[in-house]
């Protein structure tokens, strides 16, 4: 079950948490000041002609980045007319320093008294927009909640869902066992990158955790080592486990009949497996997402048998 899509709010701390390490930042000054600064344009802009003097149609809602060419032209002014023009910025939600670069001490002074947060990156300019442009509009991207627990089995992201108790956590758990690792339980994040896949992550605040029918809550990792647990996956497969009906028309049992969910705009292949007392799901699971990544190299074993079948049966007609 999906529910309805929402935009995520990005403040300046969240995008110096999720670019810490990708893109090199350190705190410059001001690092208080990030926590409720929010981003309102998903864009980076580099404030050149703004410092200049042409503040016309200037981007002040983006993070700006002062790169060397900016660097050296207010390193060319006088110590005030230097703080004049930086104080143009003062509308800013952020600043980056490119190349490892500090800030003259009376353009610090005028980030503390304006309070605009400045980070520093050890990136040349070109390659620290290039990564935070995209950075960015993966945070932005709109994202839902969906009700299932989403497993990696052999680099597929396959997420199951189902009714409650209906045996999606012990089916991962088994899963878990064998090798393969968690993403997320009862509930999974999706949000479509700037790739335009369907990606997958855990709810932070039980990130590392199931909860098992007659155990409880169970921390995967201590428990099974960390390479029970995918931070975030690629969805590759969805299987829907229902309780079949006698009059059930919705069960495909030859495979050439292909289904897929609808997910922020991209169709996931879906799988319906139907659940019954005796049936070894875990192995229906596996071999799902195995068959699944056989039909992404190129390979359909359900259309080869019928083709095969289409073969021999037309040898046989007069």
């Amino acid at each position: 079950m999906l529910r309805m899509a929402e935009t995520p709010r990005i403040t300046v701390a969240n995008f110096f948490e999720a670019g810490q390490s990708l893109l090199e930042l350190e705190w410059e000054a001001n690092a208080d000041k990030a926590v409720g600064r929010e981003i309102v344009e998903v864009a980076l802009n580099r404030p050149g002609l703004a410092l200049a003097g042409f503040q016309r149609y200037f981007a002040y809602r983006r993070i700006q980045v002062l790169g060397l060419a900016e660097m050296a032209y207010m390193s060319s002014l006088r110590p005030e007319e230097r703080q004049k023009r930086y104080r143009i910025l003062r509308n800013i939600p952020a600043a980056v320093l490119s190349r490892s670069r500090h800030m003259p001490v009376s353009v610090r002074k005028s980030a503390v008294e304006l309070g605009i947060p400045v980070m520093r990156t050890h990136l040349v300019t070109g390659h620290f927009m290039n990564a935070a442009t995209v950075l960015l509009q993966n945070m932005a991207s709109p994202r839902i909640r969906a009700a299932g627990t989403m497993i990696e089995i052999n680099g597929m992201g396959v997420l199951l869902e189902g009714e409650p108790g209906i045996g999606k956590s012990e089916i991962a758990l088994a899963l878990i066992k064998r090798g393969h690792s968690l993403v997320a339980d009862d509930t999974t994040i999706l949000a479509r990158d700037s790739t335009g896949a369907i990606q997958g992550a855990a709810v932070e605040i039980t990130r590392e955790h199931m909860e098992i029918r007659g155990l409880g809550i169970i921390h995967v990792p201590r428990l099974f080592g960390v390479s029970s647990i995918r931070g975030g996956m690629r969805l590759n497969l969805i299987i829907r486990m229902i309780k079949p009906t006698a009059d059930d028309e919705e069960i495909d049992r030859t495979g050439l009949d292909t289904t897929t969910r609808n997910v922020l705009g991209i169709e996931i292949p879906l799988v319906t497996v139907p659940v019954a007392a005796g049936r070894d799901l875990t192995n229906v699971v596996e071999v799902a997402a195995l068959n699944q990544r056989l039909k992404q190299m190129g390979y359909d074993s359900a259309r080869e048998l019928d083709e095969r079948l289409k073969t021999v049966l037309a040898r046989k007609e007069p």
